[in-house]
């Protein structure tokens, strides 16, 4: 009888032992691997780390917002209508004498 109870609390802490270690978060760090003395660091982790931040995604949006210009505030260039500068230099020594240009 006292060898049953002795094993039954063996067991029994044996199950509470695996049961503690099976409930440990993984750890917060990221694995980084030095091969022939390139260190290699885990991206797929560092992304992961990196993507949880409220304040990024928030600050995302508002460079997405900022980039956003519109149509009438953009340069001609960007936009593709010609500028007199582009102009003038397509005409060569033509620029306000005679319709052809100078290049083509």
């Amino acid at each position: 009888m006292k060898r049953l109870m002795c094993i039954a609390s063996l067991l029994l802490c044996a199950t509470l032992a695996s049961l503690a270690h099976a409930a440990e978060p993984p750890a917060n760090g990221c694995a980084e691997v030095t091969v022939d003395g390139y260190k290699a660091p885990d991206y797929a982790c560092l992304s992961q780390q990196m993507g949880n931040d409220t304040r990024a995604a928030k600050a995302a949006s508002k460079n997405r917002e900022a980039q956003n210009i519109g149509v009438d505030k953009r340069p001609p260039n960007k936009v593709g209508l010609a500028t007199p500068a582009a102009t003038s230099v397509r005409m060569g020594n033509t620029f306000g004498t005679s319709v052809k240009p100078q290049r083509p």
